[in-house]
Order: structure tokens, then sequence, then C-alpha cells
């Protein structure tokens, strides 16, 4: 059957629930004032250098550097975020143990830690004198100042995406269609990739998604752990700021804007894939 949507009325036919339009026009201006009219300036300044110039930024082999730098190494952190971002969901849902309210509040560190301090810690820790990196060091393997830093740094940032994407849909899970299946003599990594997987999966690649786009515009966290290293370890929000101190705000807003685009581009492919998931799930 249809669902129905009843439209509550009083006796004069006026809805009991008034403030759509009010609220709707806030809604409007809150999002072109914090979100359209921000955007729109990036294309408008973007726009002053012409197409030719705008090529000539975009393209010269330092920005290109740094845009490899910054999606390969946020491409990299995805996936590891997608991976243990997906165990930790379900660690945290499926299992009962001391500390599990930590261990979730721990989840939203980054989120309210700010960008910088982490970017120092991690420098801290992953240096060649520090705690761990120096383990490394002896057996040859440098990560601060290199572009497994940065990746380390884009996890870190990224984490919180996947798991509170995937725990809510986990939790929702019905557990009756792995139960169904255990009866039919599934083992447990057939249960999981035939019957659990493909419900998180929609879950899954918005995480990834959101991960990814963060890490490609990340700035404080990164630009410690990675040194700056021309052609090497520069990423691409560090290019932005240095041509802001160099008073090129077009060039900076032209590399804005491959950053923007790109995102742009990757959430549209995972909200397609989205839908498309749901429409299979449904047939």
């Amino acid at each position: 059957m249809e669902q129905q949507i009843v439209k509550v009325k009083n006796k004069r036919g006026v809805r009991v629930i008034p403030g759509f339009g009010l609220s709707f026009g806030v809604t409007l201006s809150m999002l072109s004032v914090l979100v359209l009219i921000p955007l729109a300036s990036v294309f408008v300044s973007a726009g002053r250098l012409g197409l030719r110039g705008f090529v000539d930024v975009i393209a010269s082999r330092q920005i290109v550097s740094g845009y490899i730098v910054s999606f390969s190494c946020a491409f990299a952190a995805a996936l590891v975020n997608a991976l243990f971002g997906m165990i930790l969901a379900w660690v945290l849902v499926r299992y009962e143990f001391p500390g599990k309210r930590l261990m979730d509040g721990i989840i939203e560190l980054p989120f309210a830690l700010p960008t910088a301090v982490a970017g120092i810690s991690l420098t801290y820790l992953y240096s060649d004198q520090g705690w761990i990196g120096s383990l490394f060091d002896k057996a040859g393997i440098k990560i601060a100042y290199t572009r497994i830093g940065i990746t380390i740094a884009m996890v870190f940032v990224g984490i919180p995406f996947v798991v509170r994407t995937v725990q809510p849909v986990l939790a929702k899970l019905d557990r009756q269609y792995e139960e169904a299946a255990m009866m039919l003599g599934a083992g447990r990594a057939r249960i999981f990739f035939k019957v659990i997987l493909p419900e998180l999966f929609p879950a899954l690649i918005a995480g990834f998604g959101l991960a990814f786009a963060r890490g490609i515009g990340e700035y404080g966290s990164v630009v410690f752990i990675a040194g700056n290293i021309p052609y090497k370890t520069q990423i691409a929000p560090l290019l932005i700021m240095a041509k802001l101190e160099q008073y090129k705000y077009e060039d900076a807003t032209a590399i804005a804007f491959v950053l923007l685009l790109v995102s742009f581009v990757v959430m549209l492919i995972i909200n397609s894939v989205q839908i498309y998931m749901q429409k299979f799930s449904r047939t």
C-alpha cells in the first residue's frame, strides 16, 4: 500500500502547524550566506584570470605536484578509514566491554581537537626522534616529512566520518537475516559479504567520500608533518596559502576551484551510487 501524506488542517482549512514559508526563507538565506555566496565568489575570482591564465596556474608543475600529493594521500587515507572505520563501528555496535562509551567519545576527538594541535602531536610522535617514528627509523622507514606521514594525518581527521555513517546503519540492521543465513549453513565470511556488507555499502561509500573530501582540503593537521618539501610533500591547501601570502588571490582561488570541483564530483558520484544501491535493494 502506498503511504499517504495527511495534511493536518483546522476547520478554516489552515494548517495547524504554520511557518513553512518563514522557515524555508530562513533556510535559503542561511544557505546562501554561508554556502552559495562564498562558493560563487570562488568562481568569480578564478574567472578573472581568463581561460588561458586559469590553465597556466593549475597546470604549472608545482601546482600539479600539490594536487597529486593531496589526492593520492587523501585517497589512501580514505581507503584505510573505510576499512578500520567499519571495524570500529562493528566493535562499538556488536560488543559490550568496559570503556565502550569512552571509546565511542574518543571517535569524536578529531572533530573537537584543533587541527594545529593534532598536527604538532602527530609530528612529535612520528618524527625520527618521536616515540613511534624512532622505532620505524631504526628499520629505515621515515614517516614524518613524507607522504606516509601526510596519509596518517588524513586518517586521523577522516576516521570519524566513516564510523559515524556506518554505526547507525549497523545498529538498525535486523539480525534475523544473519540468523536465517546461519540456519541455511552459510559461514561467517559468506554471511558478512552476502548479507551484512550490501546493507552497509551505501553508508560505507558515503563515509569514504566524506573522508576523502576532508583529506584533500585538510591543512592544519597536515602542514606540520608534511614538511612542505617542494614537489614531494607540498599539499594543495599549502599552495593556496602561499598564493594568498603573495597577494595572488586569483591564483589561490583557481587552485581552490579545482579542489572544490573534485570534491563536488566525488560527492555526486557517491550520491548516485547510493541511489542506485537503494533502488537495487528494493527490487
